[in-house]
């Protein structure tokens, strides 16, 4: 533990003097602030007992959307980008970060369909998570294995094969502050932060979920406001006990985020008029077995699925287009 403040060490007091005076008398950060502090943690520069003071704080007070965007600024500087393999889809991005505990996941599936239409398809994620049946243990079940350096994840993409990185392996300074959770029992920001992650250099589609109302209102105010346009679009929808898969029992709303505009693609809510027979079981080998046999068309793909891989076909078809347009040379 550090006890003294080095020459390399990031004086964290002034920022925990602001956001750590409870929930109502809490001020926020500015972003350049936010990005200044958030670059300090990533990189080891601020003392064990600060970190936890700034994990706390946070918790309590809640990230406003400047926080959120300077957090992400430093995030995204953090580690080595990916570069989109050629084809006619710009990436799709899948954060996987909480599994399930009652419904089978099914987020494998949906990266699975995007891959066969030759969609270059990004998981990150957590390996293991106890109590939990994990989108990366799926994956394993079904024969894939996960990519420990960039090189092995464009060789993925250049299969036709949905790319699994542990965000050890993604970025590891970020899986360092995500592992906090272990000591002090709670979330902190990083848990936002990797599940809004745009991991390529060029423009992607990522796909992102919440799980209680204030995180729908801020997200939506920071894609609306502050996410760089240029870093690609955004599907926002309630979470699949957490999973950015589509509930295969209910249709529900996806919330589009094109250069800050916002567009409903589906309105429609509630149980799905036909449910398909679902995995009997939501254990991962069970899982897959049924993925492997919607994947050769022998169980029907729930529709809400189905409707989402469609959803992502067109607009990553899109995103390429611009950038293609954007890229030549005029």
């Amino acid at each position: 533990m550090k006890h003294a403040h080095s020459p390399e060490s990031f004086p964290a007091a002034r920022f925990i003097k602001e956001i750590g005076r409870g929930k109502k008398g809490a001020r926020s950060m500015s972003r350049d602030d936010a990005s200044q502090l958030y670059a300090a943690m990533l990189d080891g520069r601020v003392s064990d007992l600060e970190l936890g003071a700034i994990v706390m704080a946070m918790r309590i007070k809640g990230e406003s959307v400047d926080e959120i965007a300077g957090f992400l600024d430093a995030a995204e500087t953090s580690f080595t980008k990916l570069a989109a393999p050629e084809g006619e889809h710009a990436p799709v991005v899948i954060p996987s970060y909480n599994g399930s505990r009652h419904m089978a996941n099914l987020t494998p599936l949906l990266a699975l369909l995007l891959a066969q239409r030759g969609v270059p398809v990004l998981v990150h994620g957590v390996t293991t998570d106890p109590g939990r049946v994990t989108t990366a243990e799926i994956l394993q079940a079904l024969g894939y294995s996960f990519a420990q350096t960039v090189q092995e994840a464009q060789q993925g993409f250049a299969r036709r094969e949905p790319v699994f990185m542990p965000i050890e392996a993604l970025a590891p300074r970020m899986a360092r502050l995500l592992a906090l959770r272990r000591v002090l029992g709670v979330r902190s920001s990083t848990h936002t932060l990797v599940k809004i992650l745009q991991p390529f250099a060029g423009p992607a589609l990522r796909l992102t979920s919440y799980t209680h109302p204030e995180y729908l209102e801020m997200l939506s105010a920071y894609f609306s406001s502050a996410a760089p346009v240029a870093r690609g679009d955004v599907f926002l929808m309630r979470g699949t006990e957490g999973e950015t898969v589509a509930n295969a029992k209910r249709a529900q709303q996806i919330e589009w985020f094109h250069e800050h505009e916002r567009t409903i693609l589906v309105q429609k809510e509630g149980p799905v008029d036909e449910l398909p027979p679902l995995p009997p079981s939501s254990d991962a080998e069970t899982t897959a077995k049924w993925i492997s046999d919607a994947l050769k068309g022998d169980q029907p793909v729930p529709q809400p699925i189905a409707d989402q891989v469609e959803h992502c076909l067109h607009v990553t078809r899109r995103l390429h287009a611009n950038k293609v347009f954007h890229d030549e040379p005029r």
